[in-house]
């Protein structure tokens, strides 16, 4: 296909599903979410603050977003936090339907593939050489490419994946996966009990309205002994604090709970595991300045075509956006390759922007 014909197409899509996304907006989104809270969902403090107010920097779909701090215990989460109704209109056509292309390139580049191999490799001191694991969940799998890639560090193991978008079943398809479960792991863990060796949520916890109920189904599906390894933003990086509203872990609308480590820590063991080994150098990816950069040239970019925009952009606005776009990509490269240069630095004085658990089912 062409590229001229591929836009055509992408065109089409979008002009089907205006009438649908506009219907949905017609009375707000306010209905999206639920009363604002007033207590902690994690500790249930009263002592709250505002941290962040922002609005959907990825997607640009409409609707403001705030996270709070407890003072407390330190837990943020979305406040208010949307509903069943407001995460399905907010993930749309983000990592699938529109945004699958997108999506996959993005989870599929070889720095992506590097970083899974990296992690991977990680969890062998966890692992018996003599007894490899034998089943793997991989839980928040998206297209299945953190799988693959661990296939090739463990390669006498059988990898499946979990995840509620239609991405894990192409990923079965396309043979990343041996199996694909799509639906809610809270609700499928029954049904699991027992049937792992590992189990790995990677910047997958943070999505979820109740962590601590994905941290008993992880329980609930690992074998005895088995390992749970967790990768999420840590939103006591410094660069949170530098970077505000541009900061890519807060990623509204989407993260909904960021714990500190010292809470997932004390929430794993009172689920029963043994936490083994917490690790912020390595989790780090360098990618906190472009993004914010990309971010703050977004503001002043014509949008470009979207079903959620209730008209398409003018040929004048599609003409300044590429525009812009070109004249810009000079300044995003530079931010990028600033945080290359400053990547092992901000790894060891607080800037590390994620943080990894290892936890044992005891």
């Amino acid at each position: 296909m062409t590229k001229r014909a591929e836009k055509a197409g992408t065109a089409e899509k979008i002009a089907a599903l205006r009438p649908l996304y506009q219907k949905d907006l017609a009375s707000g989104v306010e209905r999206f979410f639920a009363p604002r809270r007033t207590t902690c969902p994690w500790c249930a403090s009263d002592r709250l603050r505002e941290r962040i107010r922002t609005t959907d920097l990825v997607q640009r779909k409409p609707g403001a977003f705030v996270i709070d701090q407890c003072r407390a215990c330190g837990h943020h989460f979305q406040n208010p936090q949307l509903t069943d109704e407001g995460l399905d209109f907010y993930y749309r056509d983000c990592y699938d339907g529109l945004g699958a292309k997108t999506a996959q390139s993005i989870f599929g580049a070889s720095s992506s593939l590097k970083r899974h191999r990296a992690v991977a490799r990680s969890l062998r001191p966890f692992t018996s050489p003599d007894a490899p694991p034998e089943r793997w969940l991989d839980v928040g799998t998206g297209y299945g490419y953190f799988p693959q890639i661990a296939g090739e560090v463990f390669p006498d193991t059988v990898f499946e994946g979990l995840d509620q978008g239609e991405g894990v079943e192409t990923a079965v398809r396309e043979g990343r996966i041996k199996r694909a479960l799509r639906g809610s792991f809270t609700d499928l863990a029954p049904s699991l009990a027992g049937a792992y060796d590992v189990v790995t949520m990677h910047h997958y916890l943070e999505h979820t309205p109740d962590p601590r109920a994905q941290l008993r189904a992880a329980h609930q599906a690992l074998r005895a002994d088995g390992l749970l390894h967790i990768e999420v933003p840590d939103p006591e990086s410094a660069y949170a604090g530098v970077l505000g509203r541009w900061w890519l872990p807060w990623f509204q609308p989407q993260h909904l709970n960021m714990a500190p480590a010292r809470n997932l820590r004390q929430a794993l063991e009172e689920c029963g595991f043994t936490v083994v080994a917490t690790e912020r150098s390595a989790a780090h990816r360098p990618v906190d300045l472009c993004v914010a950069v990309m971010f703050l040239l977004s503001r002043v970019t014509p949008r470009g075509d979207a079903p959620w925009h209730p008209r398409p952009p003018s040929a004048a606005a599609r003409i300044g956006r590429e525009a812009m776009r070109k004249a810009t990509l000079p300044a995003v490269l530079a931010a990028y390759g600033l945080d290359l240069l400053l990547s092992p630095l901000s790894r060891r004085i607080g800037f590390s922007n994620a943080y990894q658990l290892f936890a044992r089912r005891t």
